[in-house]
């Protein structure tokens, strides 16, 4: 199966819905990508990611995000935009460390 493309959140993403798309992908999958264009979309993805990492923990997962710089083409423009990649971290309970 080929590996999903990026979730693209906007400034009018609502982030609960977005960490719950995040979260069923990591559930799936090592990695997910979230892409945004724009200070009000950068800022519901990284509430994403903050909430999506409570969706996890029932999980005994966590996650570990890196950040980049990413050009997308919009309407024939070239954007400068914020790629969120999202690593799946299982956790250890019983000392509450990451392995």
């Amino acid at each position: 199966m080929a590996a999903p493309g990026p979730l693209k959140v906007s400034a009018k993403s609502n982030p609960n819905a977005v960490a719950g798309a995040l979260a069923a992908a990591l559930r799936e999958r090592e990695s997910a990508e979230l892409q945004a264009v724009g200070a009000g979309a950068i800022n519901q993805a990284v509430k994403a990611v903050a909430i999506a990492r409570s969706y996890l923990r029932a999980a005994e997962l966590d996650l570990a995000c890196t950040p980049s710089f990413i050009t997308v083409e919009i309407a024939d423009n070239e954007r400068t935009g914020i790629s969120l990649v999202v690593t799946r971290v299982t956790l250890s309970l019983s000392t509450g460390d990451e392995s």
